[in-house]
């Protein structure tokens, strides 16, 4: 009888299995916050770069490079079609990874295993990639690097760029460890 009762439990209903991942869990989820869209363009993306380009608390400031960076790309890119919120929109989606690798420790040997990215950690690698790449040229100011980053993110070049295409490139290596998947 507790053969039967066992076998029982072994069902894969969708219930059963939640219940086992929730066991698995140590704590409870954190909730979303609720980000707030910009002033100007009423985006909630923009907010989000705003965030990530902010030190110390000082938002104002990190809008107000934000802005000047897109009012750089505006003048320097005339001949798009495209407005500078798009274009910048573009060239997020140009440096935005599709896989990447995690470390994995199998058996004594620690493997990349490609794994594909959640759509909101993609969103946030490729803005961080962006920030990191344009604080690392050289140039007058911060809006003035950042639109420099932009501009080549959107012509498909830059160090933004080359990082999503190193990543892929790690991740195509190691394609043969994909099945050691988490």
């Amino acid at each position: 009888m507790s053969k039967r009762r066992t076998l029982k439990n072994k069902t894969n209903s969708p219930q059963a299995e939640l219940n086992s991942f929730k066991e698995k869990m140590r704590k409870a989820k954190p909730k979303k916050r609720v980000i707030l869209p910009d002033p100007v363009f009423n985006d909630k993306k923009v907010s989000k770069f705003v965030n990530h380009l902010m030190y110390d608390g000082k938002k104002s400031i990190s809008y107000e490079i934000f802005y000047n960076a897109l009012e750089v790309v505006k003048n320097k890119m005339k001949d798009q079609e495209k407005s500078a919120l798009e274009i910048w929109k573009q060239a997020l989606d140009n440096i935005t990874p599709q896989v990447e690798v995690k470390s994995r420790r199998i058996g004594g040997a620690t493997f990349q295993v490609p794994t594909e990215i959640r759509p909101d950690r993609k969103e946030s690698v490729s803005m961080k990639n962006m920030i990191s790449y344009a604080r690392k040229r050289s140039g007058k100011s911060m809006a003035d690097k950042l639109a420099a980053e932009i501009m080549d993110a959107f012509n498909n070049q830059g160090g933004a760029f080359k990082r999503k295409e190193d990543m892929h490139r790690m991740a195509e290596a190691n394609r043969a460890f994909a099945h050691f998947r988490f």
